[in-house]
């Protein structure tokens, strides 16, 4: 392999390692689950259009709503403290 191609290969394994990366950005947090709502809430017991079963609903996307702005602003905040501290790994 000639010298000149060496890096070229780094850097193209280093863009793929950082692309991977954020290809699962936007998935649905661990923490909610990702299950199917209304499976969850038939489970549960509820009948569908039931008042309980609406409840259930929108508990679960309440709950996926507040995971991903978690997820969301835990990402800001690694992002500023890199900024603010570059001398730190």
């Amino acid at each position: 392999m000639p010298l000149a191609t060496a890096p070229r290969l780094l850097a193209a394994v280093t863009l793929a390692i950082a692309l991977s990366a954020c290809s699962a950005r936007y998935q649905t947090p661990v923490a909610v689950g990702g299950d199917d709502d209304d499976a969850v809430c038939q489970s549960r017991g509820y009948a569908q259009g039931s008042p309980e079963y609406v409840a259930c609903r929108k508990d679960r996307d309440v709950q996926r709503n507040a995971a991903t702005a978690r997820a969301d602003r835990r990402q800001r905040d690694l992002g500023e403290y890199m900024l603010n501290n570059p001398v730190r790994p």
